[in-house]
């Protein structure tokens, strides 16, 4: 960035500390902490009650060949050592949750798997499918934002942030005597000077969805939290409509109506991966998204992956700087063999996270902070040659003036009123309403903030 940021402007840790009103049946903490704790507390090192099944199923779900093969490495590593078999299955992440219901149903469910939406977690928490993993957390220091605490018990490992950030071709700015933007209108100028034909000007500046999806939630509303605001308070009330968080929403929709002049056709159908797709083929010089660009780009064409920078999603007057949250983690299922997943995600934690975050180092951002130090850690190439890159990630973390939100972690602490408005898709509609049917920005945010409150009637 150009311009320093003046303001301490870090998020409230939601479910960073303390306890919440999502409560997990006794029985269920008990079963995953007092079987662990009470023995040792007696001295006793007695075997695991259900070792004898020799078999942990692990249901992965990053689908690339190399994180798969770490995975499958580390887990024949496991078994050549303890004789344990841990059966590794592959699901692209965004079907782990529906695999994981529908083993559950089918009463064979698995003992590890893989989530990337926290309401999922919180939903199989208040379910009791969830064993604690207060004891393998508690080893760790860990980074803002990524623990969500429920009733006081951590249900998740999350392995990496994949906070959402803007890439852009920082060959065209420096060919063209630009500076990373600070403000919304240095942003529209910079997409204008690269936007025409040419061998080095692309045809359009950037690509963020408004359809009713998942992609649009994560890719498209970094602005929104740049600029303050918000959906709920501190008490659940939706606050979109209100006041100076209106303000926010409305100068939001205004600025992204101004930046639709800057993306090609198509928008309101597009999801995941048109952005990636006209970035990597020079038709956008910036695309919302994670290190996964790069690492997706890097595997074909080295050349133009050190070609792309990064920087956040910037506020109207450059006094604020946000990402959009994401993450993913492993959760450890209530079952007979909970004692076993939970001893080998303790080896797993210590022994093999490391080489498997590696298997995508520049997307896979450590939600470990003792992680940023570790020389297995550090000794990956890609740290370096993408230093650039990888510099921000880190301090995405530490520097206090970065805002971290996401529609799914709204709110006071963990709860499933997030997920209901996440799935509501309320805000795309918003998005919708003022770019497809010229909807007045004021009346947009009325009917997004009316959906919100009906999205969580009952809860």
């Amino acid at each position: 960035m150009t311009k320093s940021v003046k303001k301490i402007r870090r998020e409230a840790p939601s479910g960073a500390s303390g306890s919440t009103p999502v409560r997990v049946p006794r029985r269920k903490v008990l079963q995953g902490i007092g079987a662990a704790t009470g023995a040792a507390a007696l001295g006793i090192h007695a075997p695991f009650v259900h070792a004898r099944t020799k078999e942990i199923r692990f249901l992965n779900g990053e689908p690339t060949v190399e994180s798969v093969r770490a995975m499958k490495f580390a887990a024949a590593q496991y078994e050549k050592e303890t004789g344990v078999k841990v059966q590794m299955d592959t699901v692209p992440v965004g079907k782990a949750f529906d695999k994981i219901q529908t083993s559950i149903k089918a009463g064979r469910p698995y003992d590890i798997g893989t989530l990337f939406f926290i309401g999922d977690v919180i939903i199989l928490a208040s379910e009791g499918k969830l064993a604690p993993l207060n004891d393998i957390i508690n080893k760790y220091e860990w980074g803002p934002r990524i623990l969500f605490p429920m009733d006081g018990n951590y249900f998740w490992y999350p392995y990496d942030y994949n906070l959402c950030w803007i890439n852009y071709r920082r060959d065209l700015y420096e060919k063209h005597g630009l500076k990373e933007p600070s403000t919304w209108d240095q942003l529209l100028d910079n997409m204008a000077a690269l936007t025409g034909e040419g061998d080095d000007k692309t045809a359009k500046g950037t690509l963020h969805p408004i359809s009713s999806s998942s992609a649009t939630n994560y890719l498209t509303f970094g602005y929104m939290w740049a600029q303050g605001s918000k959906v709920f308070d501190d008490a659940w009330n939706v606050v979109l409509d209100q006041g100076d968080v209106k303000k926010s929403t409305m100068e939001y929709l205004d600025f992204f109506s101004r930046l639709t002049e800057h993306m090609p056709t198509g928008i309101a159908q597009a999801a995941w991966g048109p952005g990636l797709r006209g970035f990597r083929s020079g038709q956008l010089s910036h695309a919302p998204g994670t290190g996964r660009a790069i690492d997706v780009i890097r595997t074909t064409d080295e050349e133009l992956a050190m070609k792309i920078g990064v920087f956040p999603f910037p506020s109207s007057d450059g006094s604020n700087v946000a990402v959009n949250h994401g993450y993913d983690g492993w959760v450890v299922m209530d079952t007979p063999n909970t004692d076993e997943a939970l001893k080998f995600m303790e080896w797993f934690s210590d022994e093999h996270l490391i080489n498997f975050l590696h298997t995508s180092a520049v997307h896979y951002q450590p939600t470990r902070m003792d992680i940023y130090e570790d020389p297995r850690w550090l000794a990956h190439p890609a740290l370096e040659q993408y230093s650039h890159i990888t510099g921000w990630q880190k301090r995405f973390l530490t520097d206090e003036n970065v805002i971290i939100r996401s529609i799914d972690t709204e709110g006071p602490h963990p709860d499933l009123r997030a997920g209901k408005i996440f799935r509501s898709y309320a805000l795309p509609e918003m998005l919708q309403n003022k770019i497809i049917k010229g909807m007045d920005s004021s009346e947009a945010v009325d009917v997004a903030a009316a959906k919100l409150r009906d999205s969580i009637k009952e809860s």
